[in-house]
Order: C-alpha cells, then sequence, then structure tokens
C-alpha cells in the first residue's frame, strides 16, 4: 500500500436536488454514508462543516460520465459544485470519475428489498459511499491519488 495517504476523506455525489455525502475511516479500509444534504444554497457550508466535524484531508466530488468516457448533462453542474467547494473551502477537492456508482446504488438497495420510492432519501449517500470505496481503492491500488485536483482559485 505504498503511497497511500493516511486521514479521512468525504465522497460527494452531486445532484439536482440533493447532495449524499459519505466518509471513510483514516486508514481508507470503508466508506459508510453520513448525510443527505438539500441542493440549496447552503449546501456548500454544511459540507465543508462536515468535513471539518470529520476531520477530512480532502473532499472527493463525484465527476458524472456516460460509459464511453464523455461529459453528461450533469458533467458541468458536478464541476461548478466542485469548484465552488474548492474556492469555500482550504481542503483539497479532487473529481473523480463516478460512472454506475448511482446505478450501483440503486442496484444494492434493491436487493436490500428496498424500493426506488422508499429509497429516494438514501441512494445520494449509497452513491457517495459507492464513489468514495472506488476512489479508495484506486489510491490504494495505483500509489496516487485518484481523479483531477480542482483549482482552488475563485472562476
Amino acid at each position: 500500500m505504498s503511497g497511500w495517504r493516511r486521514g479521512a476523506r468525504l465522497g460527494i455525489d452531486v445532484g439536482k436536488a440533493r447532495v449524499g455525502v459519505a466518509k471513510c475511516d483514516p486508514d481508507g479500509l470503508l466508506a459508510t454514508p453520513v448525510e443527505t444534504v438539500p441542493r440549496d444554497d447552503g449546501s456548500i457550508a454544511r459540507i465543508a462543516a462536515l468535513a471539518e466535524e470529520h476531520s477530512a484531508i480532502e473532499l472527493l466530488v463525484g465527476l458524472p460520465m456516460n460509459l464511453r468516457g464523455e461529459d453528461t448533462a450533469s458533467t458541468q453542474d458536478a464541476r461548478d459544485f466542485a469548484a465552488a467547494l474548492a474556492a469555500a473551502s482550504a481542503l483539497p477537492v479532487r473529481l473523480v470519475d463516478e460512472r454506475l456508482s448511482t446505478v450501483s446504488a440503486h442496484a444494492a438497495l434493491r436487493s436490500s428489498g428496498r424500493s426506488q420510492r422508499s429509497s429516494r432519501s438514501i441512494v445520494d449517500q449509497v452513491a457517495a459511499v459507492v464513489l468514495l470505496q472506488q476512489a479508495l481503492d484506486v489510491e490504494k491500488n495505483t500509489g496516487r491519488p485518484p481523479g483531477t485536483p480542482v483549482s482552488q482559485e475563485p472562476a
């Protein structure tokens, strides 16, 4: 596990109405759900507060891409959200490929017996867990931080 940077991280799944947040332990063994944050003017401040509360060393924001690795309708929204988060926080922010994280989250919830309707309030958290766990696995397997850094300069 050479190259592993010890410390808690937050995984962030950006949606139009809600933002799912997950965290991991400092050794990156397990990603767990934290909270579903309403997508409004207070979203960035709430996520910054969660990062401080969980002593995060960085924020990993999911970047939705299609299966060919191309932008989707939500890609720019996620980039804009990540840029706002980077400008508001002293923590490093990285964009990580989140292909199929929401699909995987819905599948996991269905297999646990939950309907799509009853899962609506937590699916964003589960998607954040999926993207964070994938990012942790990438760093542990490659020894390099996942994704691409977001500039902390205001746009």
